[in-house]
């Protein structure tokens, strides 16, 4: 932004950080974004804008739907951004944005959902918003407390965490 103030485009596309739980169909779907109510909740000391893309659990995605944010990312005047993602296929997305330049782009997402009452979702996001004032431009994963760069991370699926490839 050009008055100096810290500005964050968030991309969600859904994830289990979104996903909400049907009692009566003991079900989940994956709803709306739920980072602007945590966001609000926290008191944030920076601005945001919020657009959902996609409503999807990460296995679903395709390369059409990676190409849209990807195109939303470049075609963005903002450098700054966060994007909530499902763990599963996160890696695979990160890969798919690198060599945007002059953007720091960082993918979050989470193991339980953001509504649950124990969930990662708050400290994986709070962890996403430290990389992107602090790293250069480039494409991070920020999971588990730790900040992978993009093309070297994967996710330890027996261990419930992210690693460094």
């Amino acid at each position: 932004m050009s008055d100096g103030q810290l500005h964050i485009q968030i991309f969600s596309c859904g994830g289990t950080i979104d996903k909400v739980y049907f009692d009566a169909t003991s079900d989940y779907s994956v709803g709306e974004p739920q980072i602007d109510a945590i966001f609000r909740e926290t008191a944030v000391g920076f601005s945001y804008t919020i657009e959902s893309l996609m409503r999807k659990d990460s296995l679903d995605m395709t390369d059409e739907d990676r190409e849209l944010l990807r195109k939303r990312v470049v075609a963005s005047p903002h450098s700054l951004f966060l994007i909530t993602h499902g763990t599963d296929t996160m890696t695979e997305t990160a890969r798919y944005l690198i060599g945007i330049p002059h953007k720091t782009i960082v993918l979050t997402g989470s193991m339980k959902p953001s509504r649950f009452r124990i969930t990662d979702a708050e400290f994986n996001i709070g962890c996403a918003v430290g990389a992107l004032q602090s790293k250069p431009a480039g494409v991070y994963v920020a999971m588990n407390g730790r900040v992978f760069a993009g093309n070297s991370v994967r996710k330890n699926r027996e261990r419930r965490q992210f690693e460094s490839t």
